[in-house]
């Protein structure tokens, strides 16, 4: 379990150094935020002038990351997660509404005192602990109507958060089920030591030959992604561990980065050594932030021992890590958002190809894959092509981690051989009377009960991880109306398919509700689903329809017209235009990346 105030001030200790010393704009920004609870336009003035940036470009972050703010939050900034399994709605009470109530605050606003300002943000990682919020940045779970009220007496009278947020900021990891990677932890070096034994090719055949493939859902070769970039010319190389883990229903990046942490750097340095890299970068994501002592441990610890650093095991081989902390924004999942966020821009898509292996950070080969993916990595190098290969099938070789949650008895994480089916997964954490469920997220695959027999695995449904659970009690146009302001509010604005079609079927969805619907109503919201699909500039735009096609798909009544007509989607062959869009979606996903 964490003690989350602890950690907070070891996490400040430790920041004190590293960030004083970083010049990442998203650290500056951090600080100026954290000391003035905004930041004002002398601040991000002095910011440019520091970095020797134009003003412009510190203005665009400032507005691009949800976490920093031009005007004032409260001395108690609350966000409570508005994600379907960690939401603030519990049956008819809305939690949030609660403590804007007991506190006399508007949401999305802060109180005139300046003590506390109350809003929303998107799934902060804690969907197996039921309605939660970030308070100043640390989590706190498991919330209802009582821990409401005691919430809002303490911050009424100004209690400090050192005397009583401990006892509210304790998270539990919940492992149900463990398989390759959760059994053991490796040895410390062992992973490394059998790479720095081989050539840097005999060490990509063995990642090659092992068919692991990334993590994160698309499902691309690893040792391909790692063989273009090693291959790339470029005046250095880079590694990048993706822990921008932002997909409603997705928590088992806080595992890992928890307890797997030194197993998922030593994976990187093998990465390194690979494609002949000196220098490599964690992004972690804003919501986990409180996770970074655990991270700048294990960096210590790791150099300590000679895993990190200079002549790494006797070797001409040098290679060190850094952390760089996002600020809110889940398009920086996607890989090139992730380095332009990394590179002190906005996280705005870029146009591909080229790719991040040949065109990556600063214009250079760089491979960018997740903690799961590094952490396999470790594991293949440490135990051999055999052991990787002894479960899962034939194209989606080893295991799967996934993030369980919704309505079950048990939700929490689980490892399973990839292959594992739907059913076999609501069996094990005791889900009943489910209508569907969202695998891989709101940006994956909405599936029901006619399909739970199939299997998780690439070459069937694959997933990032997610797996969100749907009883007969939910109402699945309501999960569909969150999904589609989930993202709304994501999307960078870049491209019109995006920025403007979602914003119209968030209202083309909201008008249904109402009970207001026709079949031209159902033409529409279709037609604009593909449009956004196929037109959109990133995989955000390519997905954020899905969720609806797949209501129109398998479960047709919920759009049902109040006078039907004699085809369901008349305008279209929605399966014929469903298969066009999903492939074409398929070929961007699985590009080399």
């Amino acid at each position: 379990m964490l003690n989350l105030v602890i950690l907070l001030t070891m996490s400040q200790c430790i920041q004190t150094h590293t960030d004083s010393d970083s010049a990442h704009i998203l650290h500056r920004l951090y600080a100026l935020q954290q000391q003035f609870l905004h930041i004002s336009p002398d601040s991000m003035e002095q910011v440019a002038t520091q970095l020797d940036l134009p003003v412009s470009q510190v203005i665009s972050v400032v507005d691009f990351y949800s976490f920093f703010s031009h005007q004032p939050v409260g001395r108690y900034h609350i966000l409570f997660s508005n994600c379907t399994s960690c939401g603030y709605r519990v049956g008819d009470e809305n939690l949030l509404q609660v403590l804007c109530q007991h506190l006399n605050v508007i949401s999305g606003k802060t109180r005139a005192d300046g003590l506390v300002s109350i809003g929303e943000t998107s799934c902060i990682g804690m969907c197996d602990h039921g309605p939660s919020l970030l308070l100043n940045g640390i989590p706190v779970t498991a919330l209802d109507s009582y821990k409401i009220e005691q919430l809002a007496q303490l911050i009424t009278t100004q209690t400090p958060l050192a005397d009583w947020l401990a006892d509210w900021s304790v998270v539990h990891d919940k492992i149900y089920r463990r398989d390759l990677l959760l059994n053991e932890h490796l040895a410390p070096g062992i992973g490394l030591q059998a790479a720095l034994a081989c050539s840097a090719d005999e060490a990509l055949a063995i990642i090659m030959q092992s068919g692991l493939r990334g993590r994160g859902g698309a499902g691309f070769s690893t040792g391909k992604k790692w063989q273009f970039c090693q291959q790339a010319i470029g005046d250095t190389h880079y590694v990048v561990c993706n822990a921008d883990e932002g997909e409603p229903g997705t928590f088992k990046d806080r595992l890992l980065l928890r307890h797997h942490a030194d197993e998922m750097l030593e994976g990187m340095t093998i990465c390194a050594f690979i494609i002949g890299a000196e220098k490599g970068f964690i992004y972690l994501r804003g919501e986990y932030r409180y996770l970074l002592p655990h991270l700048q441990m294990a960096l210590i610890r790791q150099r300590e021992q000679g895993l990190l650093g200079n002549q790494l095991q006797g070797k001409a081989f040098n290679f060190d890590i850094e952390i760089v902390i996002g600020a809110g924004a889940y398009i920086c999942g996607e890989e090139s958002a992730l380095i332009e966020s990394l590179e002190g821009k906005p996280g705005i898509p870029r146009v591909r190809p080229p790719f991040p292996v040949t065109h990556g950070y600063l214009d250079q080969p760089t491979v960018v894959n997740n903690v799961e993916t590094f952490i396999a990595a470790a594991h293949i190098m440490a135990k051999g092509i055999t052991w990787f290969n002894a479960i899962g099938t034939p194209q989606s070789t080893g295991s799967k981690i996934l993030s369980v949650s919704g309505d079950c008895q048990s939700p929490g994480i689980y490892e399973y051989p990839l292959g594992v089916s739907v059913q076999q997964v609501l069996d094990d954490c005791g889900a009943v009377n489910t209508q569907a469920v969202q695998v891989g997220g709101p940006s994956g695959t909405l599936i029901g009960t006619a399909d739970f027999n199939r299997r998780l695995c690439f070459e069937e449904i694959s997933t990032g991880g997610s797996f969100l659970i749907f009883n007969q009690q939910h109402s699945l146009l309501e999960i569909n109306r969150n999904f589609s302001n989930f993202f709304m509010h994501e999307s960078c604005g870049f491209c019109t398919p995006c920025r403007v079609g979602t914003k119209l079927l968030k209202n083309s969805l909201d008008t249904i509700a109402s009970g207001k619907i026709s079949q031209h109503d159902i033409d529409e919201i279709t037609e604009l689903s593909l449009l956004i699909k196929q037109r959109s500039h990133c995989g955000l735009g390519h997905t954020a329809a899905n969720h609806i096609l797949d209501v129109l798909r398998y479960f047709p009544a919920i759009f049902e017209p109040h006078e039907k007509s004699n085809a369901f989607v008349s305008s279209f062959d929605l399966d014929v235009a469903l298969n066009d869009a999903r492939e074409l979606s398929l070929r961007d996903d699985t590009a080399v990346s």
